[in-house]
């Protein structure tokens, strides 16, 4: 009877993920420590033990790192959003929403998220390249607010323009946070707003 030998080396594509996950945690966590601008691919290696022609094996440089640690934390993102929502005593409804969007808010005040998010991407990425990386929250915006209306939860004459309206909103409110001396009270504020504004449009749409 022929022995059935037990794999023990890891394969090329193996070694090449561990190679790639190593690169974006150490430059998730020296991005978030030191911004983009301080941190160098150096330090990057150095704190994922990769040589520098591993790292240029899959990143054509520190703009392309950075990109992929932020598609990362958009994904990361979406994913705290949406928990947020399908767990919301209500499911489905305008409450629901809200609490997403509160959820997003909140995560926008963990200082390792402002850093890259927030504080680093508009000049590391671009305009034009966040917005086509960051479309998961605005597309589950966009999808909780559809059932909202069909709901009766809410009126809206069209459902795409109320969706980039609050999640602009949210946006700015989530830098306005980032930017703030007391990033707390901020929060705060943009919640006691938000939460009002959320109440107007289901009371409006109780009056119809």
């Amino acid at each position: 009877m022929m022995e059935t030998r037990t794999r023990t080396r890891p394969t090329q594509r193996e070694r090449s993920d561990g190679t790639i996950e190593a690169l974006l945690s150490a430059a998730r966590a020296l991005f978030a420590a030191h911004g983009y601008n301080a941190t160098s691919l150096d330090a990057v290696c150095g704190e994922a033990h990769v040589t520098k022609g591993a790292l240029y094996h899959h990143f054509s440089g520190k703009q392309h790192l950075f990109r992929a640690v932020y598609e990362r934390e958009q994904a990361r993102l979406a994913r705290v959003v949406a928990r947020a929502y399908s767990d919301a005593e209500q499911p489905n409804s305008w409450e629901a929403v809200y609490v997403g969007a509160r959820a997003f808010l909140a995560e926008a005040l963990a200082s390792d998220v402002q850093r890259i998010i927030l504080l680093d991407a508009p000049g590391a990425l671009g305009m034009d390249t966040m917005r086509e990386i960051s479309t998961d929250c605005l597309l589950m915006m966009r999808e909780g607010i559809r059932r909202a209306v069909a709901s009766g939860d809410i009126l809206s004459q069209s459902v795409p323009a109320l969706s980039s309206l609050l999640y602009g909103a949210l946006c700015e409110s989530a830098m306005a946070a980032a930017r703030a001396d007391d990033q707390r009270a901020a929060l705060d504020a943009s919640l006691l707003e938000l939460r009002a504004l959320f109440d107007a449009l289901a009371a409006a749409a109780a009056r119809a």
